[in-house]
């Protein structure tokens, strides 16, 4: 008798707890986007007899049901924990942290794709760039600097591959320079107010001498959450985002060829509405964005191919020309080019992280 009541109450329980769940669910408002995540959430989707049909609303409304659950963070939290925690696992979807900082597994080297990321910047050397200075870097991803035990691409084979490829342009070296400590701990980009010693190898090695008496002030905007931290739902204290400044800086205009508006080198803007903190460094992704100094003292111009980590690197170089443009092929066809950009005399910089060139991104 007393099984038998333990087990209906048990089984009300059960139903209560989903019944309870399924009416917060239904009373909850859809959010448009995960903080922690750092990405749009699926809504609800239109359902249309196409849709039906073709057989795409089920996975559509599951979509919507994982990203919408109630108490989904907490739930994501939970899973973490029993992950590393309970089952120990080393990694969870290639995430791992080791001494409070967080990393992604970048293995094994796709030699597939750093072919074709080369052949797109020999393509883009071959159609551009005849009469230019030409420069070409790579940016290790911070798993470069941890110890063997830990799995990492084969960074011999890729610089090898560069360097056989672009044998007739000069490459710069920035692993020696760089370190753990560079990088931020919840992300995979470096730190702006750790990298002036980047800005001045790239300024020597292609010839240029920096001021060695300019001056920055680091601004501290406040905690940032990089990209791993939402992805793995752990408990790791927020990384500082600075970003550097001087006169020089402040009379910069920047001009954004896809939104046709003007704006400074630091979008302070887009620092507070924007999701991922790091597009205060020139406004984010976007395909081209040009930098013009009216304190330059030389007529040069730079070319810079670049991801993302170009955007908080490429301020530190412009002390020394009087125009930077920052052109990012993940989003524009390579084969436009010629119709915003006259390829005429300017140094040429192509500065990829190892991330971006083991992927095939390049349009």
């Amino acid at each position: 008798m007393k099984d038998k009541t333990k087990n209906i109450i048990t089984t009300f329980g059960f139903i209560i707890v989903i019944i309870t769940i399924l009416i917060l669910n239904i009373i909850k408002p859809d959010e448009t986007i995960s903080k922690t995540e750092r990405r749009k959430l699926a809504q609800f989707p239109k359902i249309t007899e196409k849709e039906i049909l073709d057989g795409n609303l089920s996975d559509k409304l599951e979509k919507f049901a994982m990203d919408q659950f109630v108490g989904r963070d907490t739930f994501r939290k939970i899973k973490y924990y029993f992950n590393t925690n309970i089952l120990q696992q080393k990694d969870t979807n290639k995430l791992f942290i080791k001494d409070n900082s967080i990393y992604k597994i970048e293995y094994p080297l796709n030699e597939n794709a750093i072919k074709k990321s080369v052949q797109k910047i020999e393509n883009i050397i071959k159609q551009y760039l005849n009469n230019n200075n030409i420069y070409y870097s790579i940016i290790p991803d911070k798993n470069y600097y941890l110890d063997d035990e830990h799995l990492k691409i084969d960074y011999s084979k890729l610089t090898s591959i560069l360097k056989n490829s672009l044998n007739d342009y000069h490459y710069i070296d920035l692993f020696p320079e760089l370190s753990l400590e560079d990088y931020y701990r919840t992300d995979l980009h470096w730190k702006q107010e750790n990298i002036e010693k980047i800005a001045k190898k790239i300024s020597s090695e292609m010839g240029i001498q920096n001021n060695s008496n300019l001056m920055y002030k680091k601004i501290e905007l406040g905690n940032f959450y990089g990209t791993y931290y939402g992805q793995t739902s752990a408990n790791i204290n927020a990384d500082k985002i600075n970003y550097l400044t001087n006169d020089i800086f402040e009379n910069c205009t920047t001009y954004n060829y896809e939104t046709k508006q003007h704006g400074k080198i630091y979008d302070l803007e887009k620092y507070k509405k924007s999701i991922d903190k790091y597009d205060v460094f020139l406004s984010g992704a976007t395909p081209l964005i040009s930098i013009e100094n009216p304190n330059s003292t030389s007529d040069k111009e730079l070319l810079l191919f670049r991801d993302s980590f170009g955007s908080s690197v490429a301020p530190l170089l412009v002390e020394n020309y009087k125009k930077i443009t920052l052109i990012d092929i993940r989003y524009i066809n390579s084969k436009i080019l010629s119709n915003y950009i006259d390829f005429e005399n300017q140094d040429v910089l192509f500065l990829y992280s190892t991330v971006v060139l083991n992927q095939d991104v390049f349009k």
